[in-house]
């Protein structure tokens, strides 16, 4: 059993916490997080036993989760590994890698460093958000496994068993690019199409009304943290450009459609959308929704 520090815990942090308390892989859980608010939190909700200072929790983990945003992730990764002893396992849950990945490239620490992705979450943020089971059946993704030494990956590769994750591995690029597509530019749609909505309705009794579950579907991610996403956003500002503007050109073009009358023009681009039913299925099969 170890002594596991979880810095950030809010939902992804947090959730993580629940899970491997209850597969007892930690003898303690310590909460390291610069929120007195949600330190305070997380260890009256029982998902940490005690809350630390970073550098304190540092030296007496034998793991350190770090869920907190991106570009705070950026900064604290080469300090981190300055302050750890040689057998602590670092890893991180952010959701870019290229930028955090280079930043402790060349560190001379970097072989206890492990780049993941656990593509899980709600809309919802802090550590009441935290649930049971939020990874199990999910997709884990880990960033220049041959980096990594053989104790930090099998470590790692162990935790995210435990927690129910299914590890594939990339390159940071290759990571950022997949998911430019297939998370961040849902997240923007999302955001946007609640702006755009707010926007116009100015009366919000017409929005509450009206809206049945279509919409709120596919606005729910509207509700996400800025303070998550923002980071995000900016890490991957390249490949999410270039997935904005396909998502761009296939809106203007339905666009176009509709202004012309083009009915059928309108139907095949529905009808291609299909196709993407078959991969919505298997992920449903692998992941079921919690």
């Amino acid at each position: 059993m170890k002594t596991i520090s979880i810095i950030g815990t809010g939902l992804i942090g947090g959730s993580a916490a629940i899970d491997i308390r209850k597969a007892g892989f930690a003898q303690e859980l310590i909460g390291v997080d610069q929120n007195p608010e949600n330190a305070a939190k997380a260890l009256e909700l029982g998902i940490v036993d005690r809350i630390l200072p970073l550098a304190e929790a540092a030296a007496v983990s034998d793991v350190m989760l770090v869920a907190i945003p991106v570009s705070a992730i950026q900064k604290l990764l080469p300090s981190l590994l300055d302050m750890v002893p040689p057998q602590t396992v670092v890893i991180d849950l952010g959701s870019t890698k290229s930028l955090l990945c280079e930043a402790v490239r060349e560190h001379r620490h970097r072989a206890q460093f492990v780049a993941a992705h656990p593509i899980a979450g709600t809309e919802y943020s802090g550590p009441t958000a935290a649930l049971e089971g939020l990874y199990q059946g999910k997709m884990n993704i880990i960033c220049e496994k041959e980096l990594s030494s053989e104790h930090a990956l099998s470590t790692a590769e162990e935790l995210f068993s435990l927690l129910g994750l299914k590890t594939i591995y990339m390159q940071p690029e290759e990571h950022d690019k997949h998911v430019a597509y297939v998370s961040h530019l849902s997240h923007v749609s999302s955001f946007l199409l609640g702006l755009t909505v707010l926007d116009v309705e100015k009366d919000e009794r017409n929005i509450f009304t009206l809206a049945g579950s279509g919409f709120a579907s596919t606005v729910r991610l509207a509700k996400s943290s800025p303070d998550m996403w923002a980071p995000i956003f900016e890490q991957n500002a390249h490949f999410l450009s270039h997935a904005l503007a396909e998502y761009i050109k296939h809106l203007q073009q339905f666009h176009q459609h509709l202004l012309n009358g083009e009915t059928d023009q309108l139907y095949q681009m529905m009808q291609q959308a299909n196709q993407i039913r078959p991969v919505l299925d298997g992920i449903a099969q692998v992941s079921p929704v919690k």
